[in-house]
């Protein structure tokens, strides 16, 4: 089975010969969701961008108001992305029972929403907020509630021709005058709860998707590692990549262009995660019909 597009018949047909019959274990990045509407840092033409780092954040006010403000205007159009074929694809490999589970980069919760149930969630959602003094974790929904009543009118005032940023947060440059908002329990700093370039996964998160990949070791039973819409370009995701070819476990990548990871893959299709992730779900419940 393989695509229309030529280029990706050859590598597709390949994957499927490394995936057929297999668990998997997906790690996927923001290439997954571009097809949503979202934005990603390092793909093919993307523009170049400078996140919020985790440090910036907490040096004080100024930066904190300069990310609520981007935020709140983001956010609006953050919440109304939808799940894409790719995550459709990866919540039908998990119901088919092929699928042991999603280690996600991406924090915009669309793996949740297309029916996946088995994710770990490497980076935070950023539909959470946690207060840094007594770390309650509170909706991301009641903030902006919160947000709209303390700036009136000042999303509208952004217009609608602010583009999006990957993290949901809006390119806006006047920032003045926002007004931010305490923890409502305690009066302490609010921060998205995702991790920010430049901090530390949670360990327990490492932990369990390292488990999680273990599991396809060949004296485990034997799997593969199916990566999805990640240049794995930080080392969040690429030592999962790197463990994963070490201990003997196929890794086959899907991304348009290049990744960090190519050289510890057993196979590389360069194509897009809603066109070849639908094939992959195809091919197994095919398996699957076949063998009842």
């Amino acid at each position: 089975m393989s695509l229309a597009a030529p280029a990706v018949g050859p590598a597709l047909d390949r994957a499927l010969g490394v995936l057929g019959g297999r668990p998997l274990v997906a790690l996927t990045g923001a290439g997954l969701s571009t097809d949503s509407g979202i934005p990603d840092y390092r793909g093919p033409g993307s523009p170049a961008r400078t996140p919020m780092t985790d440090d910036e954040f907490r040096s004080g006010e100024p930066a904190r108001r300069r990310y609520w403000a981007r935020s709140h205007v983001g956010w609006a159009r953050m919440c109304r992305a939808q799940p894409n074929p790719g995550h459709r694809a990866m919540a039908t490999l998990e119901w088919a029972g092929v699928l042991r589970g999603v280690i996600t980069q991406n924090v915009d919760g669309l793996h949740r929403a297309a029916g996946s149930r088995a994710v770990i969630d490497l980076h935070g959602r950023i539909a959470d907020v946690v207060c840094l003094g007594c770390r309650q974790v509170t909706p991301r929904d009641a903030l902006q509630e919160r947000l709209a009543a303390l700036n009136p009118g000042f999303a509208t005032a952004a217009g609608t021709r602010i583009e999006t940023a990957p993290d949901g947060d809006a390119l806006l440059e006047d920032t003045t005058g926002f007004r931010i908002a305490p923890c409502a329990a305690c009066g302490g700093v609010l921060k998205p709860d995702v991790v920010f370039f430049g901090a530390n996964v949670p360990r327990d998160r490492v932990v369990r998707a390292y488990a999680l990949v273990d599991g396809l070791a060949p004296d485990a039973g034997g799997g593969a590692l199916l990566v999805a819409g990640s240049s794995l370009t930080v080392m969040s995701g690429l030592r999962f990549v790197r463990h994963a070819q070490r201990s003997g476990i196929p890794v086959v990548i899907v991304n348009r262009g290049r990744t960090r990871g190519d050289e510890f893959a057993s196979v590389l299709v360069d194509g897009g995660c809603s066109e070849v992730l639908p094939v992959v779900a195809a091919a197994a419940a095919g398996a699957l019909g076949a063998g009842g």
